[in-house]
Parts: structure tokens; sequence; C-alpha cells
């Protein structure tokens, strides 16, 4: 199977994009509060935890449907990158959402 270096890849970078967003958010943007505790950021913090965490889960059990997860994991992946950038102090979060996203379309195409 050509495909299972960039699989692999994939999923190295769904499992840290899981970790960055979940300990970011419930260390940093906890204690920074105000807009890195907004609703709407650090509720995209949580999907994109999850969503990363389901990709993974599914690109290792050989899941049918991992590919299209993928491509939903690299929209939530992006747009949680950007929420990221306009706040202090994530941008090692938004790499891990955008090295995440780089992998996931990759996967999806």
């Amino acid at each position: 199977m050509n495909d299972i270096p960039d699989m692999q890849d994939c999923i190295d970078a769904c499992t840290n994009c899981h970790q960055a967003c979940l300990q970011t958010a419930l260390t940093h943007c906890l204690q920074m509060g105000g807009r890195h505790v907004a609703p709407d950021h650090f509720r995209l913090m949580m999907d994109c935890a999850t969503i990363c965490e389901a990709s993974a889960n599914l690109q290792l059990s050989g899941s049918p449907y991992s590919r299209q997860l993928c491509a939903l994991c690299a929209e939530i992946c992006h747009a949680c990158a950007l929420s990221c950038l306009e706040l202090d102090g994530m941008e090692e979060c938004a790499r891990a959402c955008e090295a995440c996203e780089h992998t996931c379309r990759a996967m999806a195409a």
C-alpha cells in the first residue's frame, strides 16, 4: 500500500493537533480568560480536538469513511488555526492545526 507513510503522517498530525488543541484550551485559554474563552473560539478548539482524535481513530481502524472525515477535519483545523492566530500565545496550537489541515487535505484527495 503506497499511502501508508502518508497515512501515518496524517495520523501523527491529527494526534498532535488533538493534544495541542485540548491542552491549550484547558490550560492557556482558561488561564488567559477574555477572548481566549469566548464561546465561538473555545468551542472551535474543542471541536478541533474532537475531530482530530476521531480522524486518527478512523485511519487507524482502516475505516472506509476516513477520507471523508479527513476532509471535514481539514476544514475545522483551518478555522481553528485562523481563530488561534487572532489571540496571544496561540502560535503552537495554530501550527499544529495547519499541519493537520495539510495532511488531512492530502488524505482526502
